[in-house]
């Protein structure tokens, strides 16, 4: 399994759109196993995307989604910039199945 733990700040005021935009683009993604968009409770110009995928090749492949890169379009001006991205090898633990 692959996972990965990204920041994405937003410019003032669109953190909600942009949450919906995400939402929307990334409902049919072969190989994802979870994906969580939460707000950072600290930063309300933060959000936080938690995804855990079968493999990274199926991560890299739903980059090349139609839905995904519509979502992408859409929501790049409300993207600020970029904070931590962290790439992780998920081993388990409450809501995920064993691999």
């Amino acid at each position: 399994m692959y996972g990965l733990i990204g920041q994405i700040k937003v410019k003032k005021g669109s953190r909600d759109q942009l949450i919906d935009i995400l939402l929307k683009g990334t409902q049919e993604m072969p190989g994802c196993i979870q994906y969580i968009i939460s707000k950072d409770v600290s930063d309300e110009q933060s959000i936080w995307i938690s995804e855990i995928w079968e493999s990274k090749k199926d991560h890299e492949n739903s980059l090349k989604l139609a839905e995904v890169q519509e979502a992408i379009g859409k929501g790049r001006n409300l993207i600020d910039g970029f904070g931590e991205r962290i790439e992780t090898e998920p081993a388990g633990g409450f809501g995920l199945r064993s691999s």
